[in-house]
């Protein structure tokens, strides 16, 4: 048997996982075989956060809320200490929740404001 005809036979009876249940291939985020096109996940906006916040501790106020899918702070290059905002991705009924409990509520001393993420235009360089 030539090389490709081989090659071609080894394909054909490899199985296609997503055939079978007929979701599409994407590429990103699984979760239990669900990627993220299937899951409703937003990003909030968390401001007005004090220096010494850290992921452990926002994570413990989002918690209640439900399964948090990613947690961002942004943080100074320098010093390491959080620059006052982040981003949480959570499913849609789950920041709602967050959002209608959390906006203007005190954290570690800060009334912080929870929204969600609003797409920034571009910036003329």
């Amino acid at each position: 048997m030539d090389p490709k005809a081989r090659r071609q036979e080894t394909y054909r009876h490899k199985p296609d996982p997503f055939k079978s249940i007929g979701k599409p291939r994407t590429a990103g985020f699984t979760f239990f075989g669900i990627t993220d096109r299937y899951l409703n996940v937003k990003k909030i906006f968390v401001g007005k956060l004090p220096p010494s916040t850290t992921e452990e501790s926002l994570e413990e106020l989002f918690k209640p809320f439900g399964r948090i899918h990613s947690l961002k702070l942004a943080r100074d290059i320098f010093s390491g200490h959080c620059k006052g905002f982040g981003f949480v991705e959570m499913e849609g009924h789950e920041a709602r929740a967050a959002i209608a409990q959390l906006d203007g509520r005190s954290f570690e001393g800060n009334i912080i404001n929870v929204k969600f993420e609003k797409a920034q235009k571009g910036r003329r360089r």
